[in-house]
């Protein structure tokens, strides 16, 4: 009989990470979609009603809601950081500069969580763009963009946290508030600023 036990325990493992592992992509997705929709206020109990796991299975994989917010933030900045690759691979950096931009704002006007977390929560922001390597993609994107003479000097990589927290601020739309202001036309009137030649320098 001891051989059977000792047989049979692997694949019960088994079995037992891909439901892990399939629970936790569950949370993820219905997390994913409620705060994109509803915010960072979404309780945890919603979201586990919507994966259709209790919340003890919720806390298993993410012990605080902000690890949970973390794990969704790693996923939207991976995104970033594929689409900066992209960028980068495009002949004229300034377009491919354009380009980025226009996609990372469209994903945060898209997602209210993220819009709110680039404002109240910008070290966790900060996080998953160190994870991603989003920052070194982006400055050298920048830094072609520049050689090329496309793009005023005196901007930095450094700057694209405030233009986006920026961005999330005016856009985000708000309950009793008149419609936000277009992301496209905001961030249009942010890119024409940063095309060279520039006017006085930035303080």
């Amino acid at each position: 009989m001891t051989p059977q036990r000792t047989a049979a325990a692997p694949a019960v493992e088994g079995k037992q990470r891909a439901d892990a592992r399939r629970n936790r992509k569950r949370v993820l997705d219905a997390a994913r979609l409620l705060l994109a929709e509803h915010g960072l206020d979404v309780h945890v109990e919603r979201i586990a009603r919507a994966a259709g796991v209790g919340v003890g299975t919720v806390y298993r994989n993410f012990p605080t809601k902000e690890d949970l917010l973390q794990a969704l933030a790693d996923e939207r900045f991976a995104f970033f950081a594929e689409r900066a690759r992209a960028a980068l691979d495009d002949p004229d950096a300034w377009q491919g500069f354009r380009e980025l931009m226009r996609e990372c704002a469209r994903v945060t006007a898209e997602d209210r969580a993220l819009s709110e977390a680039m404002d109240q929560l910008p070290g966790l922001c900060g996080t998953a763009a160190d994870r991603a390597g989003l920052n070194e993609l982006t400055g050298e994107l920048i830094e072609r963009a520049k050689a090329e003479g496309a793009m005023r000097a005196d901007f930095t990589v450094d700057d694209i946290p405030s233009i986006m927290c920026g961005l999330a601020r005016a856009t985000a739309p708000r309950e009793n508030a008149p419609l936000p202001m277009s992301w496209e036309r905001y961030l249009e009137i942010i890119i024409a600023g940063l095309r060279a030649p520039a006017s006085p320098p930035l303080p």
